[in-house]
């Protein structure tokens, strides 16, 4: 049950990809059906999870190798390609419900997009100020040099 009171049945077939839910239903002995309480994730998350986990539910990849070092398909191309908010939640909510899957797939989604941005575009993009003064900036530049902008 997510924290706005939703309810949703996991299929056997998905639930085997939650570290968090196969713990807690095997720790407090639980049968599948009882509602557990998910006070971190709201329904809109979960359907987009459960949306993900069943098209990934017979991938190759186990919980512990995540999605390894391959690129993201179309499909998780087309998934990902939210706002960024939701991206984020999804990012929170699979890290919560212990889907190292989705989680290093979102994160390697927004690492796509990160990916040959300057510091400035990165703060346009997040709407982050720059409160970095001009000696602080060159400072930063300077021990990062190793890395490509």
């Amino acid at each position: 049950m997510t924290w706005d009171r939703s309810v949703f049945h996991i299929p056997n077939d998905v639930l085997h990809m939650t570290t968090t839910l196969n713990t807690l239903i095997t720790s407090l002995h639980l049968d599948s059906s009882d509602p557990i309480p998910l006070r971190n994730v709201h329904a809109a998350v979960m359907r987009k999870v459960l949306q993900w986990c069943t098209y990934h539910k017979n991938d190759p990849w186990s919980d512990e190798d995540g999605v390894g070092e391959g690129l993201l398909s179309r499909w998780d191309l087309q998934f990902f390609n939210e706002d960024q908010a939701t991206v984020f939640e999804l990012i929170l909510a699979a890290n919560y419900l212990g889907i190292k899957s989705l989680l290093d797939a979102a994160c390697k989604y927004v690492a796509k997009l990160l990916a040959g941005k300057t510091p400035e575009q990165i703060r346009q993009m997040f709407n982050i100020k720059n409160d970095l003064t001009p000696e602080e900036q060159q400072k930063i530049r300077k021990e990062n040099a190793w890395l490509e902008y």
